[in-house]
C-alpha cells in the first residue's frame, strides 16, 4: 500500500490507465483491505470460545473488514476504474463485502446466544461495550435487561442469524454469477461452510413455540483494535540495480542505435599525452582526436564511446573516473575499449555541419575547397604557392587544431 501510495503521490503524469489516480488509490485500498482481512483472521484464533466481550470484538472486525472491501468496490466501479478492472477483481471484492457483512451478524448472535448471560459484577463493563456495538440500538427491552435475560438475547441472537443467512446467500449468487471464480473450489468451499453453519445455529436456537416475528438486527458497528498504516517506502535501505544495467544508459545504448563491434585499442602515452580531448558521463566521449597523436594512430575516431579501460567496466562512470584510470596508467600502456554508433558524424558529416555555419565561415570553407581543387588540376602556380603557405602553417600548429573545438565541458589528455 505504501508503495503504490508513494506512486500515487509522486507520478502525475500517467502513460496509461494501471499508472492513474483512480487505479492507484483503488490499489492502495484494496492492499489495505487485505490487510484488515489478516487481522481479523489473527483475532479468530486468538479469541475465546465463551467470552462475551471477544466475541463482540470479533464481530465488530467482521464489520470492518466488510467496510473496507465495500470502500473498494466502490473504487472499482468508478467510470474510469471500471473498464480497467477485471470482472473476477470486482466480483470477488464484492463478495468479500457481503461474506464478511454476515460473518459479522454470525458472531454477534453467537455471543448473544453462547455466552453466559451477565453477572452484576460484569455488567457494567458489558453495558459499555454494548452501547458502542451497534449502528442503532436495537428495539425492545432495556440494555440491561437484554443483557441479563437469556430469552430476550436469544430473540436479538436469531434476528443477528437471520441477516447473516441473508447475506450469505448474497454473496454465494454473486460469486456464482462470475465463471472464473466459479472454478475457485476453495472460495465455493468457504462460503457453503459459513452459510451451513449459520443455517445449523439457526436452526439450534428456533424454538416451535416462537410466536413473535423475528424482527430486523441492527447493523454491527464497525471497529478495530488494530488499524492498518500505510508506510512509504525506505529508500535508503535498499540498494537496487536497474534490470538492464549491464547494457548502459539508455540514452545512449537505445535498442535504436546500431552499434559497430567493439574495438580493443592500446594506447601509450606520448609526450604530450594520449592525443585526444573528452566530454560527458556515462559513458565519456572521445570529443576530439589530435592528427598525428597517438589516439590518431590507434584509430580512435571522434565520436568513439569509451566502454572499458583496461578491463573495467566504463559506460556509466563519470568523466572523472574515466579520467583517472586513463592518468594511472603505466609505462606498459592502456588498453581502452571503444564502441562507434552507426552513422555518427564521420568526415562527410563534418562537412555537412561546417557547411551549415554562418555564412562567413561557409565562405571560406568554398575558398580553401576550390584551392584544393586549384591544386589538384596544376592549373594555377599562384595557387600552389599559396596551399604550400598554408600546408607549412599548418605544421606548425598541429596540435592547435583540436583545441580550438575544446568547449567548457571537453578535457585534453
Amino acid at each position: 500500500a505504501g508503495a503504490f501510495n508513494y506512486l500515487k503521490e509522486n507520478f502525475s503524469n500517467a502513460p496509461s490507465l494501471d499508472m492513474s489516480t483512480a487505479s492507484l488509490n483503488m490499489l492502495v485500498r484494496l492492499m489495505v483491505a487485505q490487510v484488515q482481512e489478516c487481522v481479523f483472521e489473527k483475532m479468530t484464533f486468538l479469541c475465546a470460545q465463551h467470552d462475551f466481550l471477544a466475541r463482540l470484538q470479533l464481530a465488530q472486525e467482521a464489520a470492518r473488514v466488510e467496510d473496507v472491501y465495500s470502500l473498494v468496490h466502490q473504487t472499482m466501479t468508478q467510470a474510469h476504474v471500471k473498464d480497467y478492472v477485471p470482472f473476477s477483481w470486482t466480483t470477488m471484492v464484492h463478495v468479500k463485502s457481503e461474506h464478511f457483512k454476515a460473518l459479522s451478524h454470525y458472531f454477534a448472535a453467537i455471543a448473544l446466544c453462547d455466552c453466559p448471560a451477565a453477572s452484576d459484577a460484569e455488567l457494567p463493563e458489558q453495558e459499555k461495550a454494548f452501547i458502542q456495538f451497534h449502528v442503532t440500538m436495537p428495539e425492545g427491552p432495556s440494555l440491561r435487561i437484554l443483557l441479563q435475560d437469556p430469552e430476550e438475547r436469544r430473540k436479538l441472537g436469531k434476528a443477528h442469524l437471520k441477516k447473516a443467512i441473508m447475506k450469505h446467500e448474497e454473496a454465494m449468487r454473486i460469486h456464482g454469477l462470475c465463471k472464473i471464480l466459479r472454478k475457485m473450489d476453495i472460495l465455493q468451499e468457504v462460503l457453503s461452510f459459513a452459510h451451513k453453519r449459520s443455517l445449523s445455529k439457526y436452526s439450534e436456537i428456533d424454538h416451535e413455540e416462537d410466536f413473535f416475528e423475528t424482527g430486523d438486527a441492527p447493523d454491527v458497528h464497525p471497529k478495530t483494535h488494530q488499524k492498518p498504516e500505510i508506510k512509504s517506502p525506505n529508500f535508503s535501505q535498499v540498494k537496487v540495480t536497474d534490470l538492464f544495467h549491464r547494457l548502459g544508459p539508455l540514452s545512449v545504448f537505445s535498442a535504436k542505435n546500431k552499434w559497430y563491434p567493439v574495438r580493443r585499442v592500446h594506447l601509450m602515452r606520448g609526450e604530450n599525452g594520449f592525443g585526444f580531448t573528452l566530454r560527458g558521463d556515462s559513458p565519456v566521449l572521445i570529443a576530439g582526436v589530435i592528427p598525428g597523436g597517438c589516439a590518431a594512430e590507434a584509430g580512435l575516431k571522434e565520436g568513439d564511446y569509451i566502454i572499458s579501460v583496461n578491463g573495467k567496466d566504463c559506460r556509466w562512470s563519470k568523466h572523472a573516473e574515466v579520467v583517472q584510470l586513463l592518468k594511472s596508467t603505466g609505462e606498459e600502456g592502456v588498453e581502452i575499449g571503444v564502441i562507434t554508433l552507426q552513422g555518427s558524424e564521420g568526415p562527410k558529416a563534418a562537412d555537412k555541419k561546417a557547411a551549415a555555419m554562418s555564412s562567413g565561415s561557409g565562405l571560406l570553407k568554398s575558398n580553401k575547397e576550390n584551392n584544393r581543387k586549384s591544386l589538384m588540376n596544376g592549373k594555377s602556380a599562384s595557387t600552389l604557392l599559396v596551399w604550400s603557405k598554408k600546408s607549412k602553417r599548418s605544421k606548425k600548429s598541429t596540435y592547435g587544431v583540436p583545441f580550438t573545438a575544446v568547449g567548457d565541458n571537453e578535457a585534453m589528455y
